[in-house]
């Protein structure tokens, strides 16, 4: 280091430069809130209610003509797609199988929000894969892509053992069964729940259209009603036995009735 660049920072005009951006940086923030807002946006509480609220009404489509219907609610989930994070797909997928489960299991009264919850808690709506640099997405035609597969349920610590049940057609696992898809269905629960929502005539539990009415049907099950507490509860707790898991659904589902992320 030179001796002038020395005398510069022993001068103490280091710290008169970090004042002037600070200066800086608190006049532009003036500026752009002059008008009122705020640059971050303020949560909401979450309310702890059972069942969670049903959030933005999903708009009437006939989920009986050919193709993947859920293209057909474009325009409803954008806007909500925007302030609550959860992608675009996803949202159709949602709002498309509860409008099916609503015709075809009519005493269910289930809402997207809470489809939204477990998708969020299970994958993060089809996102997250456990592996930091590899995360997934939604191509174009609602197939998550890489596929998101579960550790094998060989009976190993703290895990169930479940033989395999599908030939590895959906988990690429001969010997046991592994949790798939962005609903996370393990191939022997996938073949009493899996439905074909796409169009395409087959139920695939990686396609988000089909992972999503299959989460309808294991939920709706037994002539479930969810708009009861005990109904929504006894509903969440088929797909996962677990209190906490119970707990993270209903504040997910809550927030997104916001309007807001989870």
């Amino acid at each position: 280091m030179n001796k002038g660049a020395a005398r510069w920072l022993g001068c103490g005009c280091g710290g008169v430069l970090l004042m002037m951006i600070l200066v800086i940086a608190f006049v532009a923030w003036a500026i752009a809130t002059s008008d009122g807002s705020s640059p971050v946006k303020t949560r909401q509480p979450v309310p702890d209610n059972v069942p969670p609220a049903a959030g933005e009404p999903v708009p009437p489509i006939d989920v009986h003509t050919a193709g993947r219907t859920s293209d057909k609610l474009g325009f409803w989930a954008e806007p909500i797609a925007a302030s609550t994070g959860i992608p675009e797909p996803a949202l159709r997928a949602y709002g498309n199988a509860a409008l099916i489960a609503q015709d075809a299991w009519p005493q269910c009264h289930l809402a997207w929000t809470t489809l939204a919850g477990i998708g969020q808690v299970e994958t993060r709506h089809g996102t997250y894969t456990g592996k930091l640099f590899d995360s997934a997405h939604i191509d174009e035609n609602g197939v998550v892509t890489p596929p998101i597969i579960g550790i094998a349920l060989d009976g190993s610590s703290g895990v169930a053992e479940i033989p395999d049940t599908d030939h590895g057609q959906f988990d690429n696992d001969p010997q046991f069964d592994r949790a798939v898809g962005p609903m996370q269905f393990i191939p022997d629960s996938w073949h009493r729940y899996g439905l074909d929502a796409s169009g395409d005539g087959f139920a695939d539990p990686h396609q988000i259209d089909d992972a999503a009415l299959g989460a309808a049907k294991h939920l709706c099950e037994n002539n479930r009603d969810l708009s009861t507490p005990e109904g929504w509860t006894q509903g969440v707790l088929s797909y996962n036995r677990s209190q906490q898991y119970l707990i993270d659904v209903r504040d997910a589902a809550a927030s997104y009735a916001l309007g807001q992320p989870a």
